[in-house]
């Protein structure tokens, strides 16, 4: 039956170690449009998918990490990628996520998905990526 099947998924997720976890995530990152941290319709799709998650594994917390493309000064950056960070956090919250199941960082530009200097890598650099912290 789907139970079982689902029940062994779990186990297979729960078992393994943050690390591991991490390194092939269950949660997918929120993009963010330019110069922007609000969540558009793709952003909280995925966002609703990632509460999912936490539901499932409701001792699990994460770290969600805020970031920048390049474009900016560091501290602008280092604000815009907090409140992004921040608005995944209250969005969360807003599903049901205990509050302080999530922490929330800012890295500006800091940590680039691509490291290329072209609209399609600063895309992929504005986001907000979960991390699992405890579990």
């Amino acid at each position: 039956s789907s139970d079982v099947c689902s029940s062994d998924l779990e186990d297979a997720i729960g078992s393994r170690s943050l690390d591991d976890l991490n390194r092939d995530s269950p949660f997918r990152p929120v993009f963010f449009p330019l110069d922007s941290s609000d969540l558009d319709d793709a952003g909280r799709r995925v966002a609703q998918a990632n509460s999912d998650i936490l539901k499932r594994f409701s001792s699990w917390v994460v770290t969600i990490e805020g970031h920048c493309d390049e474009r900016g000064t560091t501290e602008y950056n280092l604000a815009l990628s907090e409140r992004r960070a921040v608005t995944v956090k209250t969005y969360l919250v807003s599903l049901g996520i205990a509050p302080d199941r999530i922490r929330i960082v800012s890295y500006g530009e800091e940590f680039p998905f691509d490291p290329g200097h072209n609209d399609a890598a600063w895309a992929t650099n504005r986001r907000a990526q979960f991390l699992i912290t405890a579990k």
